[in-house]
């Protein structure tokens, strides 16, 4: 997988910040929520996942729990910030357990799907923010 190049910017306008480094997270496993052609997740949107999120991920098909070292996962726990695919975030948030969302490591293209007013509903707590 070839890391992108080009600078991105977050849902906020300014560039994108990493989301977490302990869990690696990240479609290419940099820290950041970047997206690229092969990302058909849409990983874009950094979470601290809690464990209603973790546990509705898993009824619906999505272990993030179980580690799976084949892909570099190491399995996430409450308070683990990880880029989450968009489209599982807009399912939970549907469903009430939508995590927080650190909006300066989210990647603007989430703002194709969802409204900015909404991410800012669910943005993390600086006092939340010890990832």
């Amino acid at each position: 997988m070839n890391e992108p190049k080009e600078t991105a910017s977050n849902v906020l306008g300014t560039p994108l910040e990493t989301c977490c480094t302990n869990p690696l997270t990240g479609f290419y496993r940099n820290g950041k929520c970047h997206t690229g052609p092969g990302d058909h997740g849409l990983h874009v949107v950094c979470v601290k996942v809690t464990e209603a999120f973790l546990l509705f991920g898993r009824s619906r098909g999505n272990d993030l729990m179980t580690p799976n070292p084949q892909f570099q996962f190491p399995g996430l726990k409450p308070g683990d910030c990880w880029c989450v695919c968009l489209n599982r975030w807009v399912e939970a948030l549907q469903a009430g357990c939508a995590p927080p969302v650190k909006l300066e490591s989210t990647h603007v293209s989430a703002l194709e799907f969802v409204d900015l007013d909404v991410l800012k509903e669910h943005a993390l707590d600086e006092s939340e923010d010890d990832a």
